[in-house]
């Protein structure tokens, strides 16, 4: 894990790789937290990865995403079950 401090703020930011994306801190702290339908910015700030990630991620085959017109959004209930499945089993 990296700890990178950033000048005059006081933050840490944790970065960790996993696979092919760099992990950050979670921005959400509680599964109740999360909105109803999440779109990429969203995914990317529940799993502690970057924007650029996140929407990589919902054009990913099993990632389970809604199409609305042009717009990609997740359900929160489906989105849980996705972070389940791809947990269990550990490293892939």
């Amino acid at each position: 894990m990296r700890e990178s401090a950033h000048e005059g703020r006081g933050k840490t930011d944790s970065t960790e790789r996993v696979g092919k994306y760099n992990m950050k801190e979670s921005s959400y702290k509680s599964y109740d937290e999360l909105p109803l339908f999440l779109n990429a910015a969203t995914v990317a700030k529940a799993l502690g990865i970057s924007s650029s990630s996140g929407y990589e991620l919902m054009h990913e085959p099993d990632f389970p995403v809604l199409k609305i017109g042009s717009r990609l959004v997740v359900p929160k209930e489906k989105f849980a079950e996705w972070v389940s499945r791809h947990t269990q089993g550990g490293a892939e």
